[in-house]
């Protein structure tokens, strides 16, 4: 600069200021050194000037970012009558294609100019021409018709047009022009060079399907060109090849380079870190940190290697490591790049913290910055962080970016926040984000979470154009749905016809809409398709096809897969094989798994133990419930809140009300299941006192009750007969709670009623409920109808009529329905009933009782022939009789609901199922309480000979019928004969 202005005094000094030459030749200098008001200033007091004054500044503008003043400055030179010469076209050409589109128009006019004058034909020019239409037009055509008018095309022309259709994404059109090039390469100047190949390099890169195949082939191509060597093209392959996963290739070419810079190690590097291949990453900075000029882009890889450490915390250790060098030499402000890597390590090795402490103390950010820090927070499950920190972007002036969005909406997603996901929907609209297939698929991602259907699927059909995360977003979001499960397999179909691949994520979200369905087959077929895709080894994938033959029932084929496994089974594995044996019944073969993977020291987590607590507690096998709770001891998770809900809940299904009590007040944090089990348990006992004092501590404990709790509240309410207290808790769900009532807290209701013999009451208070009554409600009313004092009602007349009609197939209801016309004695009614019932071809499931012995469960059913122990049964059952008798037993013959002979009917009722149940505990030699479950409610009768038998044979004996438990205890019942 200096230099400059000493130049410019002599100039003054020795009278030269109006020559043209020195005048030029100053302008040059000052736009050289980048004094640029120096250069206009000269230039506007120059007497005369010609088209080198002219270029010098018009060029001088292009190269220094002032594209507007080169603009500005061409089409000064054109209103004086000059014809600029190539140098200022060009320069002017270059200023429009900075600009962009806005200056389309300009570039077409300089075009026309170009056309007209002596420069139609120079080959430099066309090139800047090509590169500013692909820079400035949305389409490639005019591009194009540059080239094609070229006469003669050499080298750079080819390479021109190659790189503008590589540079819009057009890599098909690229590799079709090379292939046109190479016909017509029959001089050295047609011929490609190193600038042609890492044009295509790039372009291979960036094909999903072919990209590989291409970038081998070009490989090949390059070898035969002795282009290898090059340090620009060499790079461009040691990129591709390790972006594409072939690390040893990209490493064998890294190695025959004879000449290797920072953009070569950060090629590898990247390729490395993307196969989560860190710790080689870093190895390579290593070897190469005195061989190569080290820039910010290195340590940027370099801190992005980190976070792909097999062990983060190792990551995150060297990471520190860095950052203290990069401290100590002054580097961290100087780049900006470096403080984005710097957040992006922390985010992704957990320390989120750290992460935030180098954002806040960043000098100066840009997008990247932003971006970096919300996806870090995003990462790190700090959601409402994220959510505030898109705020704080946006009112700092920063325009949301497609990044930003993404992880904001990931978040509004985990928390649930439609709303605010919807504004930001919104803001992405106004910025033409949604138009991003990204965006789009994070846009379906939120939709799904928070199940708004009908909003994913608009965003789906309005997307310009998918990928394959578009289509597995859209087929797991449906499949997610029950009303959509089946609209999951047509677009898995449709996918598979437009040509999309399938992926282990494709089948995992099909084979969840299969099974929910149940549709073996074509989950067999899934299933091939999988053998086909050569993904049937991937855990995540096998795991899947566990839970899927389990729900089908098709445990052998759980079994054969669950053994192919071996040592890619992980917790998952193990909990679908004992879900899957629990859904079909085998109780026995998932406690041997539990076992099993004791014994393995396969580690059992809580989903585990809840799942065959749960199992248990269905077919109450308190045995095998206490053999896994010595499991929850033995692995520590005892005191897990899901374990300890889990437990409550099977003691109080499997009898032992008090053991779930005491294990309740043991527990060391409570939530709403474990307080909603114990309300329920109690409920179920008939201790609706207990219930409801229970429900009341919870509220004083600050727990907020939900739809569940008020079922436990309402059927406590239901079996001790209090119907105020039951009104006063259905008022307070939505008055004080906020909790709309449910359907099931109607029936309750009507249950609460028809128990207290309130039946006149029930058809007023159906018709408060604000929607109509459903099968449950009707059926609960039929019952009521059935019950002594209340039967043959015109209400129960009514239900049954509409029972039949919602649920013609249900046999439960034909049943419901002949029992009260029995009740009251009306046989040709009954008779009308079940032929009714075999009309419609209804099916009833058979009433049987169960008791569990140390040598297995016994079941029962009504006159049962088939017991190997039959004869010794019937003889205790005899026996017990004529001692009942003896103390005062009357057989209730009412409860014989067919029309027959008084002596038959007593017979009949002798042979119910939990009488032949309790006949066969007392052959064996016992003091323990017996058990006993039934699958239907106990019949009148069954409950009066369960008080004697309990006096006369002093044991204690525990009930479990399908509403309630009855504990018979010296010829009194807990329910108090009120059930």
């Amino acid at each position: 600069m200096e230099d400059a202005h000493q130049l410019h005094l002599h100039i003054y000094k020795y009278g030269l200021i109006n020559d043209v030459f020195w005048c030029n030749t100053l302008v040059n200098i000052y736009v050289r050194v980048g004094n640029l008001v120096s250069a206009q200033k000269l230039f506007d007091e120059m007497p005369q000037k010609n088209l080198v004054s002219w270029s010098c500044l018009i060029s001088g503008y292009a190269q220094n970012g002032m594209p507007d003043e080169a603009c500005v400055l061409f089409k000064g030179v054109i209103s004086t009558g000059l014809l600029p010469n190539h140098y200022a076209i060009g320069s002017a050409l270059r200023a429009c294609q900075e600009i962009g589109p806005n200056k389309l128009k300009l570039g077409m006019e300089i075009h026309g100019l170009i056309s007209k004058s002596p420069y139609a034909s120079d080959m430099v020019l066309s090139n800047v021409l090509m590169s500013m239409y692909s820079h400035c037009s949305a389409s490639i055509d005019d591009a194009r018709r540059v080239f094609d008018e070229i006469k003669i095309k050499t080298s750079a022309s080819w390479n021109s047009i190659i790189s503008v259709y590589c540079r819009t994404g057009d890599a098909i059109s690229a590799f079709n022009l090379f292939s046109s090039m190479q016909r017509e390469a029959t001089e050295l100047t047609c011929r490609p060079n190193e600038y042609t190949f890492c044009s295509l390099v790039t372009a291979a890169c960036s094909l999903v399907d072919c990209g590989l195949t291409l970038l081998e082939q070009m490989l090949a191509r390059i070898e035969k060109s002795s282009f290898v060597q090059d340090l620009y093209v060499g790079s461009a392959l040691v990129s591709g090849f390790a972006k594409h996963g072939l690390i040893d290739s990209a490493k064998m070419i890294f190695e025959q380079m004879s000449d290797r810079n920072a953009v070569t190690m950060n090629g590898l590097m990247v390729g490395l870190a993307k196969q989560h291949h860190g710790e080689e990453a870093a190895k390579i900075f290593k070897q190469m940190n005195n061989l190569v000029e080290i820039n910010a882009s290195s340590y940027a890889v370099l801190l992005s290697s980190f976070s792909e450490f097999s062990d983060l915390k190792e990551g995150k250790r060297k990471g520190q490591e860095v950052h203290a060098y990069l401290i100590r030499n002054a580097l961290v402000d100087v780049w900006i790049l470096i403080g984005n890597a710097l957040v992006n390590m922390y985010a992704k090795c957990n320390a989120i913290d750290n992460a935030r402490s180098i954002f806040q103390f960043m000098p100066s950010k840009d997008s990247v910055s932003w971006n970096s820090m919300i996806s870090g927070l995003d990462h790190n499950e700090r959601f409402d962080e994220a959510v505030a920190c898109f705020h704080t972007m946006r009112r700092n002036g920063m325009v949301a970016s497609k990044f930003s969005v993404i992880s904001t909406l990931s978040s509004c997603a985990s928390l649930g926040w439609i709303m605010l996901g919807r504004q930001i929907h919104t803001e992405g609209i106004k910025h033409g984000l949604d138009l991003d297939v990204s965006v789009s698929n994070a846009l379906l991602t939120l939709y799904a979470e928070t199940d708004y259907m009908d909003e994913c699927k608009k965003v789906f059909f309005l997307m310009p154009k998918y990928d394959q995360v578009s289509w597995n977003s859209f087929i797991g979001a449906l499949a997610t749905s029950d009303e959509s499960v089946l609209q999951a397999i047509k677009y898995f179909l449709e996918m598979m016809q437009a040509g999309w691949k399938l992926n282990r994520v494709t089948f995992i979200n099909i084979l969840a809409a299969v099974s929910s369905l149940s549709l073996l087959e074509l989950g067999r077929q899934i299933h091939a398709l999988i053998l086909k895709y050569s993904v049937a080894d991937n855990n995540a994938i096998e795991n899947t096809l566990l839970a899927f033959y389990g729900k089908c029932e098709q445990t052998e084929d759980c079994e054969i897969i669950f053994s192919r496994m071996s040592e890619r089974r992980d917790e998952v594995s193990w909990n679908s094989m004992i879900s899957g044996y629990i859904h079909n019944g085998i109780l026995h073969k998932a406690m041997d798994m539990v076992w099993f993977m004791m014994q393995r020291g396969q580690r059992l987590d809580g989903f585990t133990l809840a799942t065959v607590l749960s199992a248990c507690a269905s077919v109450a096998t308190l045995e095998r419930g206490m053999e896994v709770h010595a499991c929850a001891i033995r692995a520590c998770l005892e005191s897990e809140v899901v374990v300890g809900s889990a437990l409550v809940d099977m003691y109080a299904k499997c009898g032992k009300i008090d053991y779930a009590s005491r294990f309740f007040q043991l527990m060391p944090v409570r939530n709403i299941y474990s307080w909603n089990s114990m309300i329920c348990g109690y409920a179920r006992h008939g201790h609706g006192e207990k219930a409801l004092e229970l429900f009341r501590q919870m509220r004083q404990h600050g727990q907020s009750p939900d739809h569940v709790s008020f079922v436990g509240v309402l059927s406590a309410c239901s079996h001790v007969g209090l119907v105020d207290e039951g009104f006063k808790h259905l008022k307070s769900m939505s008055e004080i709670y906020g909790l709309a009532p449910r359907i099931e807290h109607f029936s309750c209701m009507v249950d609460l009623l028809g128990r207290a013999g309130n039946v006149n009451k029930i058809e007023d208070f159906i018709k408060t409920m604000p929607m109509d009554p459903n099968a449950l409600i009707w059926r609960t009313i039929l019952v009521a109808c059935c019950r002594a004092n209340s039967r043959n009602t015109e209400l129960g007349r009514r239900a049954s009529k509409m029972l039949i009609q919602l649920e013609p197939q249900n046999g439960v209801n034909y049943v419901l329905v002949s029992n009260m016309h029995a009740a009251g004695g009306k046989w040709e009614d009954v008779a009308e009933a079940r032929l009714a019932m075999r009309n419609a071809a209804a099916k009833k499931e058979a009433g049987c009782s169960w008791v569990t012995m140390k040598d297995g469960v016994h079941v029962f059913v009504a006159g049962d022939q088939t017991h190997p122990e039959k004869e010794k049964i019937y003889e205790k059952l005899k026996e017990m009789m004529n001692k009942m008798r003896g103390v005062g037993y009357v057989p209730e013959t009412k409860y014989a609901l067919y029309d027959l002979e008084h002596e038959n009917k007593e017979e009949l009722i002798s042979y119910h199922s939990e009488k032949l149940a309790i006949a066969f505990v007392l052959t064996r030699q016992s003091e323990l309480p017996i058990r006993i479950m039934k699958n239907l409610r106990v019949c009148g009768d069954c409950h009066t000979a369960f008080k004697y038998i309990s006096k006369i044979v002093n044991r204690k004996i525990i009930l479990r019928d399908s509403n309630r438990f009855h504990h018979f205890d010296d010829g009194i019942c807990s329910c108090g004969d009120y059930w």
